[in-house]
């Protein structure tokens, strides 16, 4: 009996998300969803990552019903996959249990079959409770090992070698990730994925960690990862080698390049393999189609142009040209016999006749995710300081190191890549490196997202948080998001049931946002005359400059782009020098903004949600 390999296709979400900026529209996902229902794919990923976020952000649609939709298109064909980080389900911040329950609960009622559940610190206290509320409304609990690698420590300088100082011993071994994964399947994992997030697990090392899993855990292995740095295809086929018993791939249109491995390839080489693969291609092929047109759609919403396209490819009817199908054949022999080079350069010519992206040399020298260097790099771009890059790119080992060598997955990278900026940013300016650090920053090496891999040092912990002790998070000081009544809207409560509630809790600023202009839609709909009076008043006053008092005392600046978050204080209040008086958001991180100046608050010159420029005024202090 042939080895039967199960399929997770990522393309309603991670594939999407890497390559269009999570930007489909429920519209555009109805008209693949028929051909979905009769792919007969083991699994779909369809929600969490960003696709909660996005849709009310940019879409104005509704997460749960773009859960509830796919559902009942697709049934239990395939099981419907979200992705959550544990404890802190979508957000930056631990969530209490009574909040993880509503969620798991309600999203499972919503037609959840599996929940892919990781911690950005690998930490497995952080995933106890999102286990055990997913198996007990009746759902799957994916436990994932964020897959990670050690930073390149610069070489000791000759005084600390004579001081006997070498560089730190590796963390991110074999036995770290089974350890891991044995913890979780301890906890009741149904399977375990090995995440590797950042494209960065080269073939051999998957091989050797699929291998290894299997023999000392009862449960299913998923295999994930993304093509970015140019080992993705390769690594996929050593896993299927290996015997992983699921794969993760997206349809042709939406894979490869920053996402994962095409289905259409895997197919390719189980066919040469002898290994049934559990997906319908005929049905597959019929999604393309759609996706074709999709593509070509987000292109010109997103980026404004069509953008370079594979070749089409139908692996039930296309004949290989003999040349590219000698490459199938010699990537396999090299997986077979663990040379890495040849299979890797039978995979890039396969992927290059194709017309995919060539891997990221960038991203796999740096040896870290794309998105975080992508990140770093649009943040020095706002800062007009893209020539100090290199510096930050040298800072990130330092920074990961003293902040206890977090994985580089959402939000650990992004926060450890905005620390190296400000580090970076701090030098240039002649203030010791960590003058300025983020909340996010703080609240990490206070032990707050939970335990790091390795220890941190308690006075870089006293220097950075105020605390020489690990501080977790205490979550029974949460307090439930305001829910206030909105006159607006007739009155109506801005949550008005508990999926409502859960995306208030869950996405701040984006659902108040996001579920006031819903009430406020129905509200006019009801009552139209009423609402264009409304309408035009508010039109009428948001048209109206603000007028300011002449300025005659010290103004408060913001130092960088973001957005105001939270205003500390009102005109007529008092301040001292060093008192925080803003919260601004710059590149999802918040920053403490100060007074340098004692006095009375004059006035102010912004509101919250107000997006700001470099140095534009605050506050006035006089």
């Amino acid at each position: 009996m042939a080895k039967i390999l199960k399929i997770r296709d990522l393309t309603l979400r991670d594939g999407q998300q890497s390559s269009f900026a999570t930007r489909m529209t429920q519209e555009q996902i109805d008209r693949c969803l028929p051909y979905y229902k009769d792919a007969n794919f083991y699994a779909m990923e369809v929600w969490g990552g960003a696709v909660p976020d996005s849709v009310m952000r940019y879409l104005n649609e509704n997460p749960w019903t773009r859960l509830e939709t796919i559902h009942k298109a697709v049934g239990n064909v395939s099981k419907l996959t979200a992705l959550s980080r544990g404890r802190n389900l979508f957000g930056y911040a631990p969530y209490t249990d009574q909040i993880i329950d509503g969620f798991c609960r309600n999203a499972i009622e919503s037609g959840l079959g599996i929940m892919r559940i990781f911690d950005a610190l690998n930490d497995v206290d952080n995933v106890k409770s999102t286990i055990k509320y997913v198996k007990q409304y009746g759902g799957i609990a994916d436990c994932a090992v964020c897959y990670t690698i050690d930073p390149k420590y610069p070489e000791p300088g000759f005084f600390a070698r004579l001081m006997g100082k070498k560089k730190p011993a590796p963390v991110f071994t074999d036995a770290y990730f089974l350890g891991k994964a044995q913890q979780m399947a301890a906890l009741g994992a149904d399977m375990i994925t090995i995440k590797d997030m950042s494209g960065l697990i080269p073939p051999k090392r998957v091989s050797g960690l699929v291998k290894l899993l299997k023999k000392h855990i009862d449960v299913p292995i998923d295999f994930h990862t993304h093509c970015t740095p140019g080992y993705g295809l390769a690594s996929v086929l050593s896993a299927i080698l290996a015997d992983v018993d699921i794969v993760d791939t997206n349809c042709w249109y939406f894979a490869e390049g920053t996402g994962a491995p095409a289905i259409e390839l895997i197919y390719v080489f189980c066919r040469k393999l002898g290994i049934e693969l559990q997906a319908n291609m005929e049905a597959v092929a019929k999604i393309n189609g759609e996706l074709k047109t999709i593509r070509k759609e987000l292109e010109l919403s997103v980026f404004g142009a069509e953008k370079p396209a594979p070749k089409a490819f139908n692996p039930l009817t296309d004949k290989l040209p003999a040349e590219i199908d000698a490459e199938f054949d010699r990537a396999i022999a090299a997986a077979k016999a663990e040379d890495e080079e040849t299979l890797l350069d039978a995979c890039h010519k396969i992927e290059a006749y194709f017309g995919f992206p060539a891997p990221n040399e960038l991203v796999k020298n740096a040896e870290i995710p794309g998105g975080m260097y992508s990140n770093m790099v649009a943040q020095l771009k706002q800062l007009k300081a893209e020539e100090i890059l290199p510096r930050a790119m040298e800072l990130i080992p330092t920074v990961r190191l003293a902040a206890g060598l977090p994985p580089l997955v959402t939000p650990t990278s992004q926060i450890v890549g905005a620390q190296a900026v400000s580090c970076a940013m701090d030098e240039k300016a002649g203030r010791p490196i960590y003058t300025t650090k983020s909340s996010q920053f703080v609240n990490l090496v206070k032990g707050e997202y939970g335990k790091t891999p390795v220890p941190i040092d308690p006075e870089f912990r006293f220097k950075i948080a105020g605390v020489r002790e690990e501080t977790p998070y205490d979550t029974t000081k949460n307090q439930m998001q305001p829910n206030p009544e909105l006159p607006e809207a007739g009155g109506v409560k801005l949550a008005e049931n508990e999926k409502e509630v859960l995306l208030l809790e869950l996405f701040p600023m984006v659902a108040k946002s996001y579920l006031t202009g819903v009430k406020v839609k129905a509200y006019q709909a009801k009552k139209a005359e009423e609402a264009k009076a409304e309408a035009a008043a508010a039109a009428e006053k948001a048209a109206a400059a603000p007028v300011f008092q002449p300025i005659t005392g010290h103004t408060v600046n913001a130092p960088l782009p973001g957005r105001i978050i939270e205003i500390k204080v009102k005109a007529g209040d008092t301040v001292k020098a060093g008192q925080e008086v803003v919260v601004l958001e710059a590149m999802k991180m918040e920053n403490s903004i100060t007074t340098d100046y004692a006095g009375t608050v004059k006035q102010i010159f912004v509101h919250e949600g107000d997006n700001v420029p470099t140095d534009a005024m605050l506050i006035e202090v006089e």
